[in-house]
C-alpha cells in the first residue's frame, strides 16, 4: 500500500496526518509505504489544492482538513 501526505515542510497539519498514518500503519502492523511530499512541483504535479492532502494507492481521502484517527484507520483496512 502507498499512502502520500501532500503538504508543505511548515504545515503543522500535515506533519501531524503523517505522523498519524505512521501510528496507525505501526498500530496496525500494515504493510504500507508512507510518504510526507512537500516538494511544490510534485504537490502541483498530483493535482493536489488544498493542505494537509492524504492519499491511499493514488486515491485521495481527505484534502483541506486533517482527518480523525478513526478515519485513517478505516481508509487504512480498505
Amino acid at each position: 500500500m502507498e499512502v502520500k501526505v501532500y503538504g508543505t515542510s511548515n504545515c503543522a497539519r500535515c506533519k501531524g496526518v503523517y505522523e498519524m498514518v505512521q501510528e496507525v500503519v505501526a498500530e496496525k502492523g500494515l504493510d504500507a509505504d508512507v510518504e510526507h511530499v512537500t516538494d511544490p512541483k510534485v504537490v502541483a504535479a498530483a493535482g493536489v489544492m488544498a493542505s494537509p492532502t492524504l492519499a491511499i494507492d493514488g486515491k485521495i481521502v481527505a484534502s483541506g482538513r486533517a482527518p480523525k484517527k478513526k478515519e485513517i484507520e478505516r481508509w487504512l483496512a480498505r
